[in-house]
C-alpha cells in the first residue's frame, strides 16, 4: 500500500478509529485469512497480499510503535514470529524471505491513527516490468488459500521458556 501513514491519518480523521485495528477486527471476525493467533498477536495473510504467502503479524492491542512493545509481550511476539517462519520454512521448502516492521514515525509513538505490524514476504515470485514500473504487485494466489495452507503445516510446538 502506498503512503500508509497518510491513508491511516485520513481514515482516523474520517472515522476517529485506527484503520489497522478495524482491519484486524475484520480478519479475526472472518477467520479465513488468520494463520495463527495468541493472546497478544495475530498472524494473517492480508486481503491485498503483494506476494503469495505474505504474512502480517500484528498486536491485538493498539500500539502505534514497535518501540513501545512491552517486555511482557516480547515472548509472545517471538513465539508467533518463530511459528510463522517455521510454517513458511516447512510448508514452502525454506524460501528466502524479507521481513519489514512498519511502525509509527519518531514523535508519533503514541499515535491513535497507526498500528505497528511485521510483514513477512517469502521470495517465491520475481517482480517484473509491471510491478517494477508501477509499484503495484500482481499476486495470482488467494490469501485465504495461502492462510489455509500455512494453518495446516505441522510445526513443532515451542518448548517452554524458548
Amino acid at each position: 500500500m502506498r503512503y500508509p501513514i497518510e491513508r491511516a491519518v485520513r481514515y482516523y480523521d474520517t472515522y476517529s478509529r485506527c484503520i489497522y485495528c478495524d482491519m484486524l477486527a475484520e480478519e479475526r471476525r472472518k477467520r479465513d485469512r488468520v494463520v495463527t493467533e495468541t493472546e497478544s498477536f495475530v498472524a494473517y495473510a492480508p486481503f491485498a497480499s503483494r506476494t503469495p504467502f505474505e504474512v502480517r503479524i500484528m498486536p491485538r492491542r493498539h500500539q502505534a510503535s514497535f518501540g513501545e512493545i512491552e517486555d511482557a509481550d516480547l515472548p509472545g511476539f517471538a513465539a508467533i514470529l518463530k511459528d510463522s517462519l517455521a510454517r513458511i520454512h516447512i510448508g514452502l521448502g525454506d524460501p528466502d524471505y524479507n521481513f519489514i516492521i512498519r511502525s509509527a514515525p519518531v514523535g508519533d509513538e503514541k499515535a491513535k491513527y497507526f498500528h505497528w505490524y511485521l510483514v513477512i514476504i517469502p521470495k517465491l515470485t520475481t517482480p517484473a516490468g509491471f510491478e517494477i514500473g508501477t509499484g503495484i504487485y500482481i499476486n495470482v494466489t488467494y490469501p485465504e488459500k495461502c492462510a489455509d495452507f500455512l494453518r495446516n503445516v505441522k510445526v513443532e510446538p515451542a518448548a517452554p521458556g524458548s
